[in-house]
């Protein structure tokens, strides 16, 4: 363990983030640079000799939470680095964008503020970065199997290079025009600067893994086809139909989907673009969706200089603790201030969107909404409620609904569905059609960066295991697991 007392001397201290001024005017990470490391070995000693650490039940990749926090606490950034990776391809990933399940089963998270696990994870992995302790790691021998892995987020990644350091070769394809998934479009630059996949991903070219962009399977490429070619196949094409709202007014001009509005962020950075095509600036924006994709869009709609920024929420505003029926250490729903929402604008919670009103040229202007109660346990609209706010961009954050199905992927392999429209698996992450299984969003429905994560490391397992007849593979999850929730 660390300082066996660091838990009693010590209190809780964050990274500390740029001033709001400063930040909103460009598109690096709100963190302050190097301000995070100075404080992690004193906040690593935090963590307790609590006999079952429960972090690791919180964490579906089973991170080595304590092992890791002890050599931060000594400052030995190099095993540290090691205990780390041994759960977990890409903390830089997980530890900027996890919601950190690990810190609410905290042990000390029941009477005190929990260890800053998520801030020492990322501290650790940017320090081997700086220090050269992440090195391509290529398999001694190949196996002559081949692999495709439909789809480069972090479920298709993580299968990809254990894949390949297995000893098979792999090919990920990505419909995008680059690779990482969600995590290079879905996710804003002041979040996680894109830096961070591209060194991941030439390390992964080092091992030996093929990327192939631009090209979407079942359309560019036919599923029988790819089937043909390799000896198995790793679906991993996420959850990416968006939850739409089917209100009238729905068709007037801005009205986008979050995934239509945020990547054309990204790829003004990324160069694309002078200027997004759908931008915020001068106009009062609505995000109609109060979890994190909703939160990016407003941080999105604050750095393109909008007029003003409202997200509405159709659930209650949560408490800032625990609601007794979500009792340690189960993962709460809290009122959570991210760094957007610092930055300004308005969130309105308990209200539901009616209709929308346009201008004579089909464009949206007012957004009519009312407040909704639980009745019964039935959402109810308020009599006398109603009221309008401007509205001349809106972005549909309301989460997905499953994987694309009208690409043709899912129809060409023949693939049988679970009750709830995702691609169903066995235990070993196998679909019905021997030699292709499914991991991440594809097969779990929308979650989060960490089970994708996991996924893609037990998938790999089952993959290795069908082409060799053995695996020494790790598989940190079933596909029936679910998060510590109530």
């Amino acid at each position: 363990m660390a300082d066996p007392k660091g838990f009693l001397n010590h209190g809780r201290e964050v990274a500390e983030t740029r001033p709001v001024q400063e930040r909103v005017k460009d598109w690096n990470e709100v963190y302050v640079p190097g301000s995070l490391l100075p404080i992690i070995p004193t906040q690593a000693s935090r963590c307790m000799d609590c006999g079952i650490p429960f972090c690791h039940n919180g964490c579906p990749l089973g991170n080595l939470i304590p092992e890791w926090n002890d050599f931060a606490y000594r400052e030995d950034w190099s095993a540290a680095s090691e205990r780390l990776h041994a759960t977990n391809n890409f903390p830089e990933f997980t530890g900027r964008l996890c919601p950190a399940p690990c810190e609410s089963a905290c042990v000390l998270g029941i009477n005190q503020p929990a260890v800053t696990i998520k801030n020492v994870e990322v501290s650790i992995i940017d320090k081997a970065w700086d220090s050269g302790d992440v090195a391509a790691q290529a398999p001694e021998r190949l196996s002559g199997k081949t692999v495709a892995v439909i789809g480069s987020g972090p479920a298709g990644l993580a299968a990809a290079q254990q894949l390949t350091r297995a000893g098979h070769t792999v090919a990920v394809y990505e419909r995008a025009d680059r690779v990482g998934g969600l995590l290079r479009y879905g996710i804003p630059e002041f979040k996680m600067e894109k830096r961070h996949i591209n060194r991941r991903i030439e390390q992964m070219r080092a091992e030996g893994t093929r990327f192939r962009t631009g090209v979407e399977i079942g359309r560019d490429l036919k599923a029988t086809d790819l089937r043909k070619r390799y000896d198995a196949v790793v679906i991993a094409a996420g959850a990416t139909v968006s939850r739409d709202l089917p209100v009238p007014g729905r068709e007037l001009n801005g009205i986008h989907f979050a995934m239509e509005y945020l990547p054309l962020a990204n790829k003004v950075q990324e160069g694309d673009f002078v200027a997004p095509p759908i931008t915020a600036e001068g106009k009062h924006v609505v995000v109609i969706g109060g979890g994190d994709t909703g939160a990016d869009c407003v941080g999105t709609a604050h750095r393109q200089g909008a007029a003003s920024v409202t997200q509405l929420e159709i659930m209650p505003q949560p408490g800032e603790d625990r609601d007794p029926n979500q009792p340690w250490p189960t993962f709460p729903m809290l009122y959570k201030v991210t760094s957007a929402h610092e930055e300004g604008g308005e969130r309105v919670y308990s209200v539901s969107t009616t209709h929308f009103e346009g201008d004579e040229d089909g464009n949206v202007q007012w957004l009519h909404l009312v407040e909704v109660e639980f009745i019964e346990g039935r959402l109810t609209q308020k009599p006398g409620t109603e009221r309008r706010i401007p509205a001349q961009l809106v972005t549909l954050a309301m989460g997905f609904t499953g994987t694309d199905k009208e690409n043709g992927l899912v129809s060409q392999f023949a693939l049988e569905l679970d009750e709830r429209g995702n691609i169903a698996r066995d235990g070993d992450y196998a679909t019905n059609v021997p030699g292709v299984y499914v991991a991440g969003d594809a097969g779990r429905g929308q979650s989060l960066i960490v089970w994708a994560i996991a996924e893609g490391r037990s998938a790999a397992r089952g993959v290795d295991r069908f082409l060799t007849g053995v695996s020494e593979l790790p598989a940190p999850v079933r596909p029936t697991d679910r998060s510590l929730m109530v």
